[in-house]
């Protein structure tokens, strides 16, 4: 029996970003559940699958900062070791800084998918994928 692929939650309020990565991310084993606010990702983290096995966070949301859910995920027990890459456009040393101190990798935008799922799988633990996947 194959193993159920890893989940990822993609939280980013510009839509485009989603459409085009779950499909690359899907292709690379992944299953992939899209918020585009504050909100709906609180209602994903908070369902009866429990946490996803990665997060996906943009800082800017209509509702309001990224950063925020992250200090919420890491003073939460269940929450508190869940693997995020912070994807951001953000240039100020100290909101990325704060990113970081709670434990994010970061990865500024714009970024080639093919570069996001490597750090995906380092973040993760999983295997690389390999040069040839599109």
């Amino acid at each position: 029996m194959a193993p159920s692929p890893r989940h990822l939650l993609l939280v980013d309020d510009e839509l485009h970003i989603g459409l085009l990565l779950r499909p690359h991310l899907e292709h690379h084993g992944y299953r992939v559940s899209l918020a585009r606010t504050l909100a709906d990702a609180r209602r994903s983290l908070a369902g009866s699958g429990g946490p996803p096995d990665g997060l996906l966070l943009d800082l800017h949301l209509p509702d309001g900062s990224g950063l925020d859910l992250l200090r919420e995920l890491r003073s939460a027990a269940g929450t508190r070791a869940l693997p995020v890459m912070v994807l951001t456009a953000e240039g100020e040393e100290r909101v990325l800084a704060e990113a970081e101190r709670l434990g994010a990798t970061l990865l500024t935008k714009p970024f080639s998918p093919t570069k996001l799922t490597a750090r995906i799988a380092a973040m993760l633990g999983d295997a690389p994928p390999s040069e040839d996947d599109p």
